[in-house]
């Protein structure tokens, strides 16, 4: 048993003497180790970690519910947070919508990450090495992207980060597990164009520094001297960073399984909203064969699992945590957060399923432009190649439509060749229109992992080659 499932025991044990045996509690106690080594001016001028153990638990007493936190794990905080816990459900307003708790049940395994026993989630991939990466080795990929851009400002951060996490509730639910994960995000300068790269990993050891700063570089100088478009509908090739976007989006408003119940969602479940090609799973367990990138249990206690969201073009399921299940008359898939219950619960390591390979291999082209957009780029006729989105807001959350601006590089394409670098633009855009029936004339033959801005979240996105994007204007206006 785990230090931390050890943990969460214990506060059941208090509750259950200290609130009696009709309270209803679940108890998660969470293990966080981050450390982030930061660059700017092409040198390493900040290196920080931090690692912190909070317990939360969350107590259904007399049909109220309250929720209390501490980081004071010896005897005297744990029997303060139940304490602090208990008067405040006093005193708090009935909750008819409690849904009860998570029932015993094992951890889903996906193919090969056997779990460690029936309600232990501690094999699922783990990489030790990089649970334990010290700031050399993080410098040492810093070194290697500053060198790469050959000159070039530099700036960015290379991040790891270990969670171990249990759960236990009165119910008889017990599990844990951990992850952990790396991830690089850098940018190179050239005569005031930006060019990025950036990439997440379960192993430190998948990322090359080298590789990722000769990209950022390369986009860097392919974007200088950029010309002015007018606004319009274009055709687009969105590179993986950019698809991030998209399916941060998708699923925090729209496979939100509480906008969804309360219909402010564009989810139609069982109606075909996408061009056939396209798949998007929520994958906490890794079913590829790669390190698991998330815990195997929720916030609840509900196992995880892959969840299919779209299957050829069909909407087929939205993310629920117990609350939005009960009021949708669904199951939990596992989607619990501390915010689960007041923003709702949304998948949070979406994949969209990549296409087949282009037809005779790959296809060469500039360092700038990423490999899995290359053969989009070489059958456009005109239209932009657009590297990242930034600042996105929704608009329209029932439609989805976002508006935001381009950044980091994006270029006109003429006759399948990249001819002029392109100011930022601005866009207004639905999403799931632009990815609607026969108008994804393309999807690339690789996901690449990327990391989400503040952590806990991953996508994995294929460059993606659409047959319109609503341009509005450029960066200011």
């Amino acid at each position: 048993m785990s230090a931390e499932l050890q943990l969460a025991a214990k506060v059941v044990e208090l509750v259950r003497e200290l609130a009696g045996r009709s309270a209803e509690a679940e108890v998660n106690v969470r293990h966080h180790a981050l450390a982030l080594t930061r660059f700017a001016n092409s040198a390493i001028h900040q290196n920080v970690a931090e690692a912190t153990t909070g317990v939360r638990l969350r107590l259904h007493l007399d049909g109220r519910t309250a929720t209390g936190s501490t980081t004071l794990t010896g005897a005297d905080g744990l029997r303060s947070l139940v304490g602090r816990t208990i008067a405040a459900a006093r005193v708090t307003p009935p909750d008819p919508g409690w849904a009860g708790l998570t029932r015993p049940a094992a951890l889903h395994v996906s193919a090969g990450h056997p779990g460690s026993g029936e309600h232990s989630g501690l094999a699922f991939g783990f990489d030790e090495a990089t649970a334990r990466a010290t700031p050399a080795e993080r410098a040492e990929r810093v070194r290697a992207f500053v060198a790469a851009a050959g000159g070039l400002e530099t700036a960015g951060f290379c991040r790891t980060e270990y969670v171990s996490a249990a759960f236990a509730n009165t119910a008889g639910q017990a599990v844990d597990g951990r992850t952990a994960e790396a991830a690089m995000d850098g940018i190179a300068r050239h005569d005031g164009a930006d060019g990025v790269a950036r990439l997440a990993a379960s192993r430190l050891a998948d990322l090359d520094g080298a590789v990722l700063g000769a990209r950022a570089a390369a986009k860097a100088r392919a974007a200088a001297g950029p010309i002015e478009l007018p606004p319009g509908q274009y055709e687009v090739v969105l590179e993986p960073t950019a698809v991030a976007d998209l399916l941060q989006n998708f699923s925090v408003f729209g496979f939100n399984g509480k906008s969804w119940t309360q219909k402010q969602s564009f989810a139609e479940l069982g109606a075909e909203q996408f061009d056939p090609s396209v798949t998007i799973v929520d994958d906490p367990l890794g079913s590829r064969g790669e390190p698991a990138p998330g815990l195997p249990f929720d916030d609840e206690g509900t196992p995880a699992r892959s969840l299919v969201l779209v299957r050829e073009g069909v909407t087929r399921a939205v993310a629920h945590d117990r609350t939005s299940a009960a009021e949708a008359g669904a199951e939990s898939t596992g989607h619990a957060s501390p915010a689960s219950r007041s923003w709702g619960p949304f998948p949070g390591h979406p994949r969209l399923e990549a296409g087949p390979p282009p037809a005779g291999g790959a296809v060469d082209g500039p360092p700038a432009i990423a490999e899995s957009a290359r053969p989009f780029v070489a059958r456009m006729r005109r239209g932009l190649l657009v590297t990242d989105l930034w600042y996105t807001r929704v608009l329209d959350p029932k439609t989805l439509v976002v508006t935001g601006l381009t950044r980091n590089g994006v270029w006109l394409v003429e006759d399948g060749e990249v001819t002029r670098a392109v100011g930022n633009l601005r866009f207004t855009q639905s999403y799931p229109r632009a990815l609607g029936p026969g108008r994804v004339i393309g999807i690339g033959a690789e996901s690449v992992l990327l990391p989400d801005s503040w952590g806990g979240s991953r996508y994995a996105a294929p460059a993606l080659h659409l047959a319109s994007w609503n341009i509005t204007g450029n960066a200011s206006g």
